[in-house]
């Protein structure tokens, strides 16, 4: 059974290329990073995948501006917005 669900919060992901070998320094630097709930490493093109919740669209934008994108070892990112209700799956 699926389920809607509405959050308060806007959510995010942040696909993130990596400097080589480079991929827990990353990590440890993003550590206490408010907005950021979880973060995976990936294999294929990404390198690492960061999960954020945030207020707004704007404090989107400032945690991967100031927080991410400027972190030594980056090399890219791309951020993917949600929209709407998600449909979980019960």
């Amino acid at each position: 059974m699926l389920a809607l669900v509405s959050w308060l919060k806007m959510k995010a992901y942040v696909l993130l290329n990596a400097e080589l070998g480079q991929e827990a320094s990353i990590i440890d630097a993003l550590q206490g990073v408010k907005e950021i709930t979880t973060i995976h490493s990936l294999y294929g093109i990404y390198d690492l995948i960061i999960e954020m919740e945030a207020d707004s669209m704007d404090r989107v934008k400032e945690v991967v501006f100031n927080n991410v994108r400027r972190l030594d070892h980056v090399k890219s990112t791309i951020t993917l917005l949600t929209y709407g209700d998600p449909v979980i799956n019960e």
